[in-house]
């Protein structure tokens, strides 16, 4: 007989055992799995999040809610500055490229968002589009391929939009305003292509978007969310920096500063979570471990047997080791097929709930570490039941 098919009937002969055995590592190394997607969808959505734009200019408040609500579409912005700065800050000597965004109305709950077409070449280079052209005049729209996917839009398709960030909320909107949202029709001219960011959740249009819905803002009241500006150099960075954030009721902020805050924030639930998941291979290990300590008196004849018949130390020791070494190697694959199935199937409700890529069917940082990680923690609770079990007299066990 081989040592596959001894090993394989002895795993059959307590499949009860074996399947809760199979199955507790399976669900450790998925939960990991899924645990190393969203970390590393955390950190490339954090390096690719807000493109060449270093720093960013909005009205006075939190660092971080201008930061996300400007390239990440999510909260509340911190407020309005005048539009006349965006022309002072265009003009700076320090500035490469800077755009100006307006933002405050939704579409079935994805923002829409005033941006000078130019910011589009310079964050994502000269990429086609899907489907169609940029917009440029007042109405006309370029729908992110998220909302295009989700809401089934195409090119000509037209829609009005509503106040306020989130879908159903228009506290605070007078019936005029009301009616005016109601009355705007925006054109949907072109479809972005996949740009794997959040601007895959937005609708864009033209920055006089905000002064024709809202009416109240006009001439010289007229009003921007956020400048986003690409620096020619880090020094500049610095000197743009302290030279708006100096402006009353204006701040400039680095961006980069900014989100490293907020994946701070993120990494400490993320190290809640990783406690949890430890708690979950230890309870993993110690399956292995009850379901061959389950095994080891009913193995004692049978390694008995297999020493008096002369079989090899090294057969030996295989058959007692293996049967747990099998067991962990088929929960692990198990475990790396559910992650990574599972996240393959839930990106997109991930994406469209909270932004973040699920990168699913390719190989994650750490994972490796992961099987490595997890053989050796078969190969330790393998081992305690083996050595009693060869520790046995084979002659005392069948004098007995």
């Amino acid at each position: 007989m081989s040592l596959f098919t001894l090993l394989w009937r002895n795993i059959v002969h307590r499949k009860t055992l074996s399947l809760l055995t199979v199955f507790s590592v399976a669900i450790t190394v998925a939960l990991i799995v899924l645990l190393l997607m969203c970390s590393q969808g955390i950190e490339q959505g954090a390096e690719k999040g807000y493109g060449p734009f270093e720093v960013t200019i909005g009205a006075k408040g939190s660092a971080s809610q201008l930061a996300l609500n400007t390239y990440y579409h999510v909260g509340a912005p911190t407020g309005n500055v005048p539009y006349d700065l965006v022309d002072r800050v265009q003009q700076d000597s320090q500035v490469e490229a800077a755009y100006a965004m307006t933002t405050g109305d939704n579409y079935n709950g994805f923002p829409i968002v005033g941006m000078q077409p130019g910011y589009f070449v310079t964050r994502y280079g000269d990429k086609q589009l899907a489907d169609g052209r940029l917009y440029r005049k007042l109405g006309e729209t370029v729908v992110g391929a998220h909302v295009a996917k989700t809401l089934g839009l195409h090119v000509g398709d037209t829609f009005q939009g509503a106040h306020g960030l989130v879908q159903g909320i228009d506290e605070g909107d007078d019936d005029d305003e009301h009616d005016e949202h109601h009355s705007f029709s925006y054109t949907i001219v072109g479809i972005l292509p996949p740009l794997y960011t959040s601007d895959d959740r937005a609708v864009f249009t033209t920055l006089d978007y905000a002064w024709a819905v809202h009416h109240n803002q006009t001439g010289e009241h007229k009003e921007v969310t956020a400048i986003l500006v690409k620096p020619k150099s880090l020094v500049g960075a610095q000197t743009i920096k302290n030279k708006f954030g100096q402006i009353d009721n204006v701040q400039a902020i680095y961006t980069s500063k900014a989100v490293a805050d907020v994946v701070n924030i993120v990494d400490k639930g993320q190290q809640l979570i990783g406690a949890v998941t430890i708690i979950c291979v230890l309870l993993a290990a110690v399956s292995i471990l009850l379901s061959l300590i389950a095994a080891v008196n009913e193995r004692k004849k049978d390694v008995g047997l297999l020493r008096l018949i002369g079989k090899p130390k090294r057969f030996v020791w295989l058959s007692l080791i293996g049967e747990g070494m099998l067991l962990t190697l088929i929960g692990l694959i198990c475990g790396l097929l559910l992650g990574h199935v599972g996240g393959y199937m839930s990106r997109e409700a991930v994406f469209a709930f909270s932004g973040l890529q699920l990168a699913a069917g390719g190989m994650l940082p750490g994972e490796w570490l992961l099987v490595l990680g997890t053989l050796l923690i078969g190969l330790l609770a393998s081992a305690g039941p083996a050595i009693k079990a060869y520790r046995v007299d084979p002659l005392q066990l069948f004098r007995a």
